[in-house]
């Protein structure tokens, strides 16, 4: 049976410097231990100690925690051998914001030009005028900016998937009492014109296309892909993230989309509103609520919006005509 490898300093963090190591005492073979993963050349990162249950149901949701862990690992674990003028950028710089959005294996790490980009394995290196890119700190490390990000990416983005980061980043969030908290917004639509505007960039027509169609108020990409079909059928623009309330004042419940001229409300539902039963009691409890006020709700789900047949905007449309809307 094999000996169980020697604890390491206690000093050492989860992903550290070899040579610092070898400064703590720790072999070269110690190093070469299973227990240690090589994500980068001179770079150790601490195996983890559990696996990644996030992705055992598979929901959008669980794959979204274990890709931004997965990125953040690594991201901490270059971070030790960065250099000091480069930054994290592209995807991954939006997947260290908390974005939606998908990353590959590689990490992207920016330069201002002409500095030299880095050249490793498991990095994707890209050179960016200065007058292109702001760059700030976020939890430890250094990353495009938000805005600067979105911009970006539009090398590689369509409209849609510009119009869905861009409400990501622009989204107020609430706190587990509904309150929005304006101090935790990433970036300001008008952060977002600046950055599109800075200057000549691969992709400028397509940010000014997704900054006609990007709105405060999108909790997620399902909400702002529904929008933006409503909005190319002719639907009316709903208002976003609205309070609804009773005649009395009191709060009934904060919903996604809401027509209020047609007292109509559109639910976007994510699967965390099926699997967790908390949720689907308070679902139940504020639908039956807002029927009691006058409200018709139309709940929508992932195959309503991105299904074979999508079929989100004609089941709304329905509800409007029937509540008096007529298009124009």
């Amino acid at each position: 049976m094999p000996r169980p490898a020697s604890p390491l300093p206690a000093e050492l963090g989860a992903s550290f410097r070899c040579d610092d190591a070898l400064g703590a005492g720790v072999s070269r073979r110690r190093l070469r231990a299973d227990d240690l993963e090589t994500p980068f050349r001179g770079v150790r990162l601490r195996a983890e100690q559990r696996p990644d249950e996030d992705l055992v149901d598979g929901a959008p949701l669980a794959r979204d925690h274990a890709q931004r862990r997965r990125v953040m690992r690594l991201a901490r674990a270059y971070a030790e051998v960065m250099a000091p003028h480069a930054f994290y950028s592209g995807r991954t710089a939006a997947v260290i914001l908390g974005a939606p959005m998908a990353h590959g294996h590689d990490l992207e790490v920016g330069v201002r030009a002409p500095a030299r980009a880095p050249r490793r394995r498991g990095i994707r290196a890209v050179k960016v005028a200065s007058a292109l890119v702001s760059v700030q700190e976020w939890e430890g490390m250094r990353v495009s900016s938000p805005a600067s990000t979105w911009a970006m990416l539009a090398r590689e983005l369509d409209v849609r998937e510009l119009v869905v980061l861009g409400d990501a980043f622009v989204r107020v969030p609430r706190n587990e009492h509904g309150k929005p908290q304006a101090h935790l917004q990433l970036a300001t639509p008008q952060q977002l014109r600046r950055a599109a505007a800075a200057g000549p960039r691969r992709g400028v027509a397509r940010l000014r296309a997704a900054l006609e169609l990007i709105r405060v108020g999108s909790a997620s990409p399902l909400e702002t892909e529904y929008r933006i079909d409503a909005g190319a059928a002719g639907l009316p623009d709903p208002e976003l993230d609205v309070e609804i309330r009773h005649a009395s004042g009191r709060l009934l419940g904060i919903s996604d989309a809401v027509y209020r001229q047609f007292r109509t409300i559109v639910e976007v539902e994510g699967d965390h509103h099926r699997t967790s039963r908390a949720q689907w009691n308070r679902d139940i409890e504020k639908y039956a609520a807002y029927a009691a006020a006058g409200w018709d709700v139309v709940r929508l789900t992932a195959d309503h919006i991105r299904g074979p047949s999508p079929r989100a905007v004609s089941i709304v449309r329905e509800v409007l005509l029937r509540r008096g809307w007529r298009a124009a």
